[in-house]
């Protein structure tokens, strides 16, 4: 168990340096690969957050963004559901909370 964790400290490691050079795809796979191996890592649902929002928002087409998707939300939500997620994400991604390269931009 020891050794999965290890391994995954290297994979959150390697995550956090894929946010930092802006490579969301990347960050999100050693993210995931770090969740897999031991998913009570410290600090990991926060490396999961900030590589999911800037992916989805980055991965737009046409210049225009899904804010659904970012939001992790159903296009048919309302209102209320929408507000709920938002603050949920906020907690997440507040920069006074989450340290992590692309935190302050995925928050804004």
């Amino acid at each position: 168990m020891e050794c999965n964790r290890d391994e995954a400290s290297r994979a959150l490691a390697i995550a956090v340096e894929k946010l930092g050079a802006q490579d969301w795809a990347s960050a999100k796979r050693f993210a995931a690969k770090a969740d897999q191996l031991f998913p009570n890592l410290e600090g990991l649902a926060q490396v999961v957050a900030v590589a999911n929002v800037q992916s989805r928002a980055h991965g737009k087409a046409e210049g225009e963004t899904n804010w659904y998707e970012i939001l992790e939300v159903e296009a048919s939500a309302d209102g209320v559901a929408i507000k709920k997620q938002y603050r949920k994400m906020a907690l997440v991604l507040h920069p006074d909370k989450n340290k992590f390269p692309g935190a302050e931009a995925s928050f804004k």
